[in-house]
């Protein structure tokens, strides 16, 4: 097994404060990691070192083999899947939602051809059927539900084959029905030995899929604990993460919950 991410001594600092302190921190191929801790944390500012859209102020940063600071960062981003609110908001509004997917292919948002690669188009349209959007492929992408929106990302990001996938809050702004829609077929990505190396950021502990095998947990820019998930996500860590005395609850299927005692 090899290393997909190393972070060392990595530290990110805007003005006085520290986003990140001193992190160190290994992803290898075929793991499933799910960052968690309160507001501030630093697990999105983690997520944008990981997917070589930040860098660091100290340490260095291994991502795919290749040192950020020392290569050209628009070769390596194609070999990363991404989905985050803040690529949500860069999408033309009336790009339609087949268009959206098909176009991570080109390295591109906003169609500019009028036709594309006949396997990209047919590799688009299976990710949509796979994310349960496939009947909204014609539709534009402001018009979808948060959720809907959320797994058609999930389905872009997928588009290049990536060597890691990154989902940021992939469950925010969803209903019941649509977080155990999503959840469900995250697990399934994770049981698939040919999907990426992931990791998920999420604010609740409802929202981690079965299968997932890794956690790392972050308080104030610093790691609290990470590490294998049942060994890592445990009430002592949860009240040194979030400062609260919660009772963990674990499934038969392992899913995750946790309510203040």
């Amino acid at each position: 097994m090899s290393s997909v991410l190393e972070l060392a001594n990595v530290t990110v600092t805007r003005g006085t404060k520290n986003l990140l302190d001193s992190i160190n921190w290994s992803v290898q191929e075929g793991e499933r990691w799910v960052i968690l801790g309160p507001n501030g944390a630093g697990k999105s500012t983690l997520l944008s070192i990981a997917g070589a859209r930040l860098h660091p102020t100290r340490g260095e940063v291994d991502i795919l083999d290749e040192i950020l600071g020392a290569v050209d960062v628009f070769e390596l981003r194609p070999r990363i899947g991404v989905s985050s609110a803040t690529l949500a908001n860069q999408i033309p509004a009336d790009e339609t939602v087949r268009d959206v997917v098909v176009t991570a292919a080109y390295g591109i948002q906003g169609r500019w051809n009028e036709e594309y690669d006949t396997m990209d188009e047919d590799q688009a349209t299976q990710l949509l059927t796979d994310w349960g959007v496939a009947d909204l492929a014609d539709r534009p992408f402001g018009t979808l539900s948060d959720g809907e929106r959320k797994r058609t990302l999930i389905a872009r990001a997928l588009m290049t084959d990536p060597e890691l996938l990154l989902l940021d809050e992939p469950g925010a702004g969803m209903d019941i029905a649509g977080r155990e829609d999503l959840v469900a077929r995250l697990t399934e990505l994770a049981q698939d030995s040919f999907a990426p190396a992931t990791i998920l950021v999420t604010h609740h502990l409802e929202e981690v899929p079965a299968g997932f095998t890794h956690a790392l947990m972050l308080r104030d820019g610093k790691i609290v604990a990470a590490g294998e998930i049942d060994k890592t996500i445990t009430e002592e860590n949860l009240l040194k993460t979030y400062g609260m005395d919660l009772a963990l609850t674990i499934t038969d299927n392992g899913r995750y919950s946790a309510f203040a005692r």
